[in-house]
């Protein structure tokens, strides 16, 4: 079992980035916009892809011809629950407005 979205709302630029991505966004204009290496934006967007909260859009070019990659943030809501035993989180999905939770034991988000 892993930490599932915990681990990397955790993580410094995380949100800014899942807030950035409200619009399809590429790595390069995330780093640019938010001030953020560019190695360090990649990283980002890959473990918010692994955890379901980023998707990748669409396959757009740049202004210079090339294909790039653009993200959009794939929640509209996140709420975090924390009790003696567990963390619940709950999703709301950006496109239907289902929401989805989850449980995980405190040992795997320690």
């Amino acid at each position: 079992m892993t930490a599932g979205p915990i681990r990397p709302l955790g993580k410094k630029y995380s949100a800014e980035i899942l807030t950035a991505t409200s619009e399809p966004r590429s790595a390069r204009e995330l780093s640019e916009r938010l001030d953020i290496p560019i190695a360090t934006s990649y990283r980002r967007i890959d473990e918010l892809l692994d955890a379901g909260l980023l998707k990748l859009d669409d396959r757009v070019r740049s202004a210079g011809g090339r294909r790039m990659k653009v993200y959009r943030r794939d929640v509209d809501a996140i709420s975090i629950e924390f009790d003696e035993e567990a963390i619940e989180v709950s999703l709301e999905d950006r496109g239907s407005g289902v929401t989805e939770s989850g449980e995980w034991p405190k040992a795997y988000t320690d």
